[in-house]
């Protein structure tokens, strides 16, 4: 079959001029030779082009079916239908590694916060001098918001880890100061020494060691001492 059509009508609405007289089938006509093969972005296969007189051509029906597509012809017009490239699998997700620069300033201004309420109220009883209720509650809300803000921040596996740590070693800390409260609403002497043998207040030590050294090492270890202490 031949067709003379002036121009192919895209769904799109793009229109692609064809010259009277050019090839609508695959067998080229008298003077004209191989011009290679064309090849669709996201489509498998190739159609086979026709060189003639400096220019390459494509058999409408071989073009058609390469793109999955249609073909009708009225007169002296012909409509071509695509339809839509093959959905192509996404790329693989990055594996993000490591903590995050903003996760890792949050948690360092959530350990230090923690270290300083830990030290004041291991002060108070090594010093038998009694800290108020209204102070504890002061640190505890900086922690508590330092804690929201490292959360918010964690993007990588680590970081999720991490906050996991830190919310472990903020609960623990809680656990100190009501211990402590307690002791002092009940007018109950504390040893000065209370603290070296006490496993919570170890605990809570030697978590902020481990996570010390994860921060040098940009890298999140499950460690026993940063789970929420069980009596």
């Amino acid at each position: 079959m031949k067709a003379r059509a002036a121009a192919i009508t895209l769904v799109f609405g793009a229109s692609i001029a064809i010259p009277g007289g050019s090839p609508a089938q695959v067998t080229p006509p008298a003077g004209s030779g191989h011009g290679g093969t064309l090849s669709v972005n996201g489509y498998p296969g190739t159609a086979p082009l026709v060189q003639m007189n400096g220019r390459s051509y494509v058999d409408l029906e071989a073009l058609t079916r390469l793109i999955e597509g249609s073909i009708a012809y009225t007169q002296d017009h012909v409509t071509l239908t695509l339809t839509s490239a093959p959905a192509q699998a996404p790329p693989p997700a990055e594996v993000k590694q490591g903590f995050s620069k903003p996760f890792l300033r949050a948690g360092i201004e959530e350990m230090a916060v923690i270290r300083e309420w830990r030290t004041a109220i291991e002060s108070a009883v090594q010093s038998n001098s009694p800290i108020s209720e209204d102070w504890i509650a002061t640190h505890r809300r900086r922690a508590d918001t330092n804690l929201r803000l490292a959360s918010t921040a964690a993007s990588t596996d680590d970081d999720r880890s991490g906050v996991g740590a830190l919310t472990a070693e903020f609960k623990n800390m809680q656990k100190l100061s009501e211990w402590y409260l307690q002791k002092r609403q009940q007018a109950t002497y504390i040893d000065p020494d209370a603290l070296e043998n006490d496993p919570l207040d170890q605990q809570i030590l030697a978590c902020a060691q481990s996570m010390t050294a994860m921060a040098s090492n940009n890298a999140f270890v499950d460690d026993a001492n940063c789970h929420e202490f069980q009596n």
